[in-house]
């Protein structure tokens, strides 16, 4: 049977182009955000590594310091899976690929999962 139908329709609403913008824009934006927020996380962070034990459990305990670092942490790992998921997308094929796209979802959520157990054991 014979298609009718030109290359552009094929492509509308398909392919890389469709995606790739999409992709794109939400990495700007995610971008603009780690931008705003890691300069502030680091410095949070900084000011309460050198304290003492007792001291750096109230400090990071304290709910706006505890939401920035956690709100940042979450930030700054999705944007990293997401372009790591990109990258495997771009690099690695088949069954390989979907297990390294798997793998890298699964690593990025536990992460995700232990930095803000160790955020909220700090602060209960």
């Amino acid at each position: 049977m014979q298609r009718y139908l030109t290359d552009r329709k094929r492509a509308v609403g398909l392919g890389s182009g469709r995606a790739g913008t999409e992709h794109h824009w939400k990495m700007m934006v995610s971008s603009m955000a780690i931008v705003v927020a890691a300069p502030v996380f680091f410095i949070l962070f900084a000011l309460g590594y050198q304290l003492p034990y007792a001291e750096a459990t109230a400090y990071f305990g304290h709910p706006a310091v505890a939401i920035t670092l956690a709100v940042t942490m979450v930030i700054i790992i999705r944007h990293v899976m997401n372009e790591a998921i990109e990258a495997a997308e771009d690099y690695v094929h088949g069954t390989a690929g979907q297990l390294t796209i798997v793998g890298i979802t699964w690593a990025s959520y536990l992460l995700m999962i232990v930095g803000l157990f160790a955020l909220a054991r700090m602060a209960i």
